[in-house]
Parts: C-alpha cells; structure tokens; sequence
C-alpha cells in the first residue's frame, strides 16, 4: 500500500494501465486498493453505456466494463496532485475522442471508397444508409492492441461497427456490395499500416421493422446498435426514417430503462467485489469485472 501511495506521489498521475505495469500486480487486487484508500484519488473520464450481454441476468450491463474504465479510462493520484490529475484527466478525455474521431473518418473515407468504386455506385446512395455504432459513436474508441476472433491477428483497439441499412436495392447490388466491404475488412485487418477491424452487416430496412419489435436478444441488440448509430454515408432521408421509426416503437424509452437496470447491476457489482475476498473464479469475473470479449454481435 505505501509504495503504491509513494508511487502516485512521485510520478502520478497515472492511468490504471500504468499503475498496473509499474507495480505489476493483478488488476482486481490494484482496482479494489485504489476504490477503498481514501488517499488516492480517482477521476474517471468518457462515457458508460449500454450493453448487451447474454451472460448477464436481464442482459444489461455498461461499457467498458470495470476492469476497461479502470485500465484505459481512470487517472489516478493523490490529494497532492489534484490539479494534475484534472489536467491528466482532460488530455486523456481529449486523446480518446482524437481516436474516435480518426477511427470515423477512416471509417467514411473506405466506405465511399468502396460505394464510388461499383458500377453502381449511383443506386447505393440512394438506397442504402451507413451507419456507424458502438466505441466510435459513443467517442470512447481505444487503440489497445486485441485479438481479431476469427484470424487471431492483433488489431488496434475498437473496431468499427457498420451497419448498412438498404431500401429497394436490388439482390444483385447487395451482393457485390457485401463483397466488396468484405475484401476491404480483409484488407484494412491485415496491411500493417491499418489492423483495423470493419465489423458490419447488411440487411434491408424491412427487416429492420420487424427487429423494432425488441421481442427477443438479437432484436434488443440490433434496435440499440441502430439507436446509437450516428450516420456516415449514403441517403440521409433513410437514417432518418430508421430513428423516427426507433421513436414510433418506443426503443429510446426501452432502452432507457435497460440502462438505468445496467447502472443498478455496475453498482451492485462494485460494491460486492470491494467486499470480496479471495480469488475471483472465471464465471465471477465475466459477471462482474470484465467481459471475455468486450464486443457485440450484430444482427
């Protein structure tokens, strides 16, 4: 405990991620010291929302998860550099909006790309949306380096979530359409000046109706990807259909109380693992300090 205090006095403030390397301790037995000494002094920056995880009782949790705010999203010190931690906390609140805003202008920048290189490129504007969800939209994207699920390959931090919401496009279109933003995933996953990870799917806006009904898991999950989507490319007059029909079905206030559900599990979390101890087992952790895959399926 006192190196730990002597540490933060002397080269603090730090982020959890550091703290972690210098003292090289787990991250729960650091999280729980630095959450129950009144010495230190925590600012946590950016912003907790909604997610949804099969593994959680009712499926509402917040992002990131404990151990992700503690690691990427905390400036921690002591009473003797409070005026450095604010200052800490805001370059670090700046950083990661920075990231995000790079990771959407990537993000738009391959999109056109892909449309205006089809041979009809002038149908795809008119009857298709681009829509751009998760870390990114939220302005809370990381370029900590994970693993790819499917190849294994290391990426830079948060992926990003695209989803293409189409009216009228013809079969034939789509197809190639789905082809083309698949070669451009392989590419941007493994040319080393990208490893980043495009995470999309296409479906029409039909089907997007019938995913409002917030009936089971995959139309929960689809109908809060679409309410948090911010727009990046094609017909604007889609995306807006596709939030007044969010509107009409009542998903803001559905997913209102999702959150304030998500909020009430965080808080009963922390106060049980601040009272826990031992060794937290694997099916504990997932529960409650950190998400095997800190990532949402699309549907």
């Amino acid at each position: 405990m006192d190196k730990i205090l002597e540490l933060l006095e002397t080269q603090g403030p730090l982020t959890g991620k550091v703290l972690i390397e210098k003292t090289k301790m787990d991250g729960f037995s650091l999280w729980k010291i630095c959450n129950t000494n009144r010495r230190i002094i925590k600012k946590v920056i950016g912003t907790r929302y909604l997610r949804l995880d099969k593994q959680v009782d009712g499926y509402a949790r917040l992002s990131p998860s404990i151990i992700r705010e503690f690691y990427g999203y905390t400036i921690i010190g002591t009473e003797k550099n409070l005026k450095e931690i604010a200052k800490e906390a805001e370059l670090l609140h700046q950083g990661i909006k920075e990231i995000s805003r790079k990771k959407f202008k990537l993000a738009q920048e391959v999109v056109k790309k892909i449309c205006e290189s089809q041979e009809d490129s002038h149908i795809i504007k008119k009857c298709a949306c681009f829509i751009i969800a998760g870390d990114v939209a939220y302005e809370m994207s990381h370029l900590e380096p994970r693993p790819e699920l499917s190849t294994g390959e290391l990426v830079k931090g948060s992926d990003l979530d695209i989803v293409v919401v189409t009216q009228g496009l013809p079969d034939s279109i789509s197809k190639c359409l789905d082809l083309s933003i698949y070669n451009q995933k392989n590419y941007l996953l493994k040319n080393p000046s990208y490893k980043e990870e495009i995470d999309y799917i296409i479906k029409d806006i039909s089907k997007v109706e019938r995913q409002l009904d917030f009936d089971n898991f995959e139309s929960m999950v689809a109908s809060k990807i679409l309410y948090e989507g911010k727009f990046l490319y094609g017909d604007i007059g889609i995306f807006n259909k596709i939030k007044e029909m969010l509107i009409n079905k009542g998903i803001p206030r559905k997913l209102m109380a999702l959150e304030e559900k998500a909020l009430m599990n965080r808080n009963n979390a922390v106060s049980y693992l601040l009272k826990f101890k031992g060794t937290l087992s694997d099916q504990e952790s997932m529960k409650l300090f950190y998400t095997k895959e800190e990532k949402e399926e699309f549907f």
